[in-house]
């Protein structure tokens, strides 16, 4: 009893010093009122001690589970020694194991407020719900923690495109609004006061945001093209009225601005303030002043018709000088048409296949090339015509508004850049032939397969008669002709069957005849002595 009783004192004073200190006094008190048996109380305190020591390995255990942890460097795997070493072994293990639950947690509770805050910016919600954030202390791995991390930097991400969407959509804003002679705050504003520059505080980015952003930019950029529309109607008319009138170009530099963008598109016109509604208000009262003038009378009338006939003229005369060129034209695009259509010909693999409508199509392919071999001619005629004809008016000749002397030109140079791919399949091909004809050359040809060559092209050249005989003769020299007499036999009979048919075709006989004696020589001449 007395090498227990000694630990008891030991313990208690070292009880003492902890915060279960006091308890433990308390207790003791209590035993020495009631009066309790020493082997109870050290019974009741071993039993304490060895709870107090399967908790804190239970905790200890439960923390590296949850750390995703397998174990603590410099602890050892298994304690020895007392109950009181043992749990003196694992207390500072233990805290050393709380304090780094304790980091982990705020490290989760940090990344989870960021997720959170990102995810509300983005959802067009407000982030003031950062202090119901759960952390899962049953999983604190650092697998888990950067899985969280991955999520936030995939957030930061679309909250960085999402930025520069919206600053893409304000530089375009404010890039129309000074085209438009328009106050591009204002708009900005109606959008959302927060995408203002001035308000102070962190742009919205959610997809309302970008939708209606979007929406601003496309209603914008409507606005110019009807603005520009309106002022390209605006412009011809008053070139019309100014060349109906005769004025003076005086006054026309005044409206410089409108005219010069006659020929220009929605995506050229960049200048600010080149389409506000003051010049359009401008140019709409120019043209009212000036039919006004014309029904007021202040105009002359004569004057006017006289300028009327004079345009009228002068738009007869030009139609006569296009009429030569437009007539050449419209067959140079009668001939595009056919060269294109032989090109889709040639590439089919069926062309010569026997089907109907198919003899139709090689005459159309043959009256094609006939036509397409004269297309560079008649593009060089239309060059120089046209040359011609912009020096002597000093203007484009334009074709669909198009100017056509940069048509032919394109159209010749893709004309040269097609005759190169042909010339190059055509050197392909025959370098190609000539590599087959080398390794022929080198390995040399099969025997049989000459031979068949040149019988067949023997038969090929004669006549009807000849085959036969020669095919006849070839095959009984192989098999049973072994004297003169055979042969000549066999040319008689042979005679007898085609004689009614020669004998219409006096020509052929002397020919026939002299083959026949031909090939009796041939079987004569052995047997002969």
């Amino acid at each position: 009893m007395s090498s227990v009783q000694t630990p008891i004192g030991m313990r208690s004073s070292a009880l003492l010093e902890t915060s279960c200190g006091f308890l433990l006094q308390e207790l003791q008190m209590i035993w020495d009122e009631v009066g309790e048996d020493q082997f109870e109380r050290e019974k009741v305190l071993l039993d304490l001690e060895q709870e107090s020591s399967a908790e804190a390995e239970a905790e200890f255990t439960h923390l590296l589970l949850s750390l995703g942890e397998r174990s603590l460097p410099g602890r050892p795997e298994k304690m020895a020694g007392t109950l009181k070493e043992q749990l003196d072994s694992i207390t500072p293990a233990l805290k050393e194991m709380r304090l780094r639950k304790e980091e982990r947690v705020n490290q989760f509770r940090s990344v989870q407020e960021q997720i959170q805050k990102n995810s509300a910016e983005i959802a067009g919600q407000s982030d003031d719900s950062s202090s119901s954030i759960t952390v899962n202390e049953n999983d604190l791995s650092l697998k888990k923690l950067e899985e969280y991390q991955i999520e936030l930097q995939r957030l930061y991400n679309e909250k960085n495109e999402r930025l520069h969407r919206v600053e893409k959509y304000i530089e375009t804003v404010h890039y129309l609004s000074l085209i438009l002679g328009m106050d591009s705050s204002v708009i900005i504003a109606e959008v959302h006061p927060s995408l203002n520059e001035f308000c102070g505080i962190s742009k919205k980015i959610s997809d309302s945001i970008l939708d209606k952003l979007k929406s601003t930019v496309e209603t914008l950029v409507q606005e110019k093209k009807k603005r520009l529309e309106k002022l390209h109607q605006l412009g011809k008319a008053l070139t019309n009225l100014w060349d109906l009138m005769d004025a003076s170009y005086d006054d026309r530099p005044l409206f410089s601005h409108v005219t010069n963008l006659l020929s220009v598109s929605s995506a050229e016109v960049s200048k600010p303030g080149s389409l506000t509604i003051d010049i359009i208000q401008q140019a709409e009262a120019e043209m009212e002043n000036i039919i006004h003038l014309i029904n007021s009378g202040e105009i002359d009338h004569a004057d006017l018709l006289m300028s009327m006939d004079e345009q009228i003229s002068k738009a007869k005369d030009e139609a006569c000088s296009r009429k030569a060129i437009m007539e050449k034209v419209e067959k140079w695009m009668s001939a595009r048409n056919e060269e294109r259509w032989l090109e889709e010909y040639s590439m089919d693999e069926n062309r010569y296949s026997v089907s109907r409508g198919a003899h139709k199509n090689l005459r159309r392919a043959e009256r094609a090339r006939i036509t397409v071999s004269k297309i560079p001619a008649l593009v060089d005629l239309l060059i120089a015509k046209a040359k011609s004809w912009e020096e002597e008016r000093q203007k484009i000749f334009l074709y669909d508004e198009v100017s056509l002397l940069a048509m032919l030109e394109e159209y010749n140079m893709l004309r040269q850049v097609k005759e190169g791919e042909k010339q190059r399949q055509r050197e392909k091909k025959k370098v190609q032939s000539q590599i087959v004809v080398g390794q022929e050359n080198t390995y040399g040809s099969r025997p049989g397969t000459s031979c068949r060559r040149f019988s067949n092209g023997g038969l090929s050249n004669a006549t009807p008669l000849n085959r036969r005989l020669s095919l006849s003769i070839q095959q009984l020299g192989l098999n049973s002709i072994n004297s003169a007499t055979q042969g000549i036999s066999f040319i008689k009979e042979e005679r007898k069957a085609q004689g009614q048919k020669i004998f219409a075709r006096p020509s052929l006989v002397s020919h026939i005849r002299d083959q026949t004696a031909s090939v009796m020589s041939t079987f004569s001449g052995p047997s002969s002595p």
